[in-house]
């Protein structure tokens, strides 16, 4: 099968990490397909073989626990229970990237090798962004998973991805202060390869809406937070983003309150997974939060069939199961539809409407951006526990990244 129509990404996007270190359907997910416009390549019985390339262990091992989680109960759900498409069992390889591109890169590499025309995973996007250009030179179908950066979107042919992206968030940190123009905001980030591109994905989204856009670098070595927040209260802007990794959160939120910042101006960062809600400390209920996603966001048929299979199995939703979920479902669907060819496995996921675990997802045809619900929400204290709370949910359209052009 012949795909004229060639995307090369030139368009400039954001390109921030995770912003916290943290599917009118087209047939139901779960319904059978007779075969679609698939090749011919695999006989009666044979297995399908998909390749998950994804962080099992590394510093977002965690992520990419949830993740497989998520693809798992996902594949169940498509494949109602069979784990086959057209009577042939889908047999998943997985394989571990550790965050590092070069590995994945390997891992990939050798599963193609092997006949592998179905990749998925990428929990980091430095991997993602890696694994991509080889999923358009051996012409093998890559859905990319939580890996958050804006540069997968529309980078070829051969790429989709299951999660948000990193201008989805930033939209929706920028719903909690309306329409940005002459508005002005504060990056609260730490001076490091996360936190400039986290200044750059924030400047290239609200910048071009209009916003003043000013970082405030904090000095990976500090220990005292404290000169620091006054400077952001002193800022008196409209919104400050707070971007943070690692251990000094506790010590830098609690400088916040203290200063007084949280109760000057609207604070938003990103609602990371469940185990991180206590770095936010004293100050948890005061600040607003841009989410991808949390259980209690949700309550639909789909969600509900997800959490079911994942606590079967002994897991817990949390805010990347979802991408794992999903991407089972692209898979299933690009393998009914298309067999064993690939260009019709990808003219079978672009522009398809789906029922996710969020509500609908579409698969923008033009460069491949997952259209989906994102949602506001605050924490709330529960007892010994902090419990997230939506507080508004933003349609679809509402974070629809540009288009990425060529």
């Amino acid at each position: 099968m012949s795909r004229p129509r060639h995307r090369s990404r030139t368009a400039v996007l954001a390109t921030g990490a995770a912003l916290a270190l943290s599917v009118a359907a087209c047939g139901s997910p779960t319904a059978a397909s007779s075969g679609g416009s698939g090749g011919d390549g695999g006989g009666e019985g044979e297995p399908i073989r998909v390749g998950l390339v994804f962080s099992s262990t590394g510093p977002l091992a965690t992520y990419g626990e949830q993740y497989l989680q998520g693809f798992e109960a996902g594949l169940d759900y498509a494949t109602d229970g069979t784990g086959e498409v057209d009577g042939r069992p889908i047999e998943i390889v997985e394989r571990d990237d550790a965050g590092d591109p070069a590995k994945a890169v390997a891992e990939a590499t050798d599963l193609i090798g092997q006949g592998v025309q179905v990749l998925a995973g990428s929990t980091a996007s430095g991997v993602a962004t890696q694994v991509a250009p080889l999923a358009e030179q051996n012409d093998v179908l890559f859905i990319s998973g939580p890996a958050a950066t804006d540069a997968v979107t529309g980078v070829n042919d051969n790429t989709f991805r299951s999660g948000r992206q990193t201008y989805q968030d930033i939209l929706t940190a920028q719903s909690f202060i309306g329409d940005a123009q002459g508005k002005t905001v504060l990056v609260f980030a730490q001076d490091s390869a996360f936190g400039q591109a986290n200044v750059g994905a924030v400047t290239a989204v609200l910048g071009e809406a209009g916003a003043t856009v000013t970082p405030l670098l904090v000095p990976a070595s500090a220990t005292d937070f404290t000169p620091f927040a006054s400077q952001a209260r002193d800022a008196g802007a409209d919104l400050v983003f707070v971007a943070w990794a690692g251990e000094t959160a506790p010590a830098m939120w609690q400088a916040m309150g203290q200063q007084g910042v949280l109760d000057s101006t609207t604070v938003v960062t990103g609602l990371d997974i469940r185990a991180s809600y206590a770095t936010y400390g004293a100050q948890a209920t005061q600040i607003d939060y841009l989410s991808h996603f949390f259980a209690e966001a949700v309550d639909n048929e789909v969600s509900q069939a997800m959490t079911e299979r994942v606590e079967e199995a002994g897991g817990t939703v949390d805010l990347f199961t979802p991408d794992g979920f999903t991407a089972a479902q692209m898979v299933v669907h690009a393998l009914q539809e298309g067999g064993d060819d690939v260009g019709a496995m990808v003219e079978a996921l672009e522009g398809w409407q789906f029922d996710g675990v969020k509500g609908e997802l579409t698969i923008r045809e033009e460069d491949h951006a997952l259209l989906q619900p994102m949602f506001q929400a605050r924490l709330e204290q529960q007892g010994d526990e902090l419990v997230p709370v939506l507080v508004e949910t933003l349609d679809p359209e509402a974070t629809a990244p540009p288009v990425a052009t060529s």
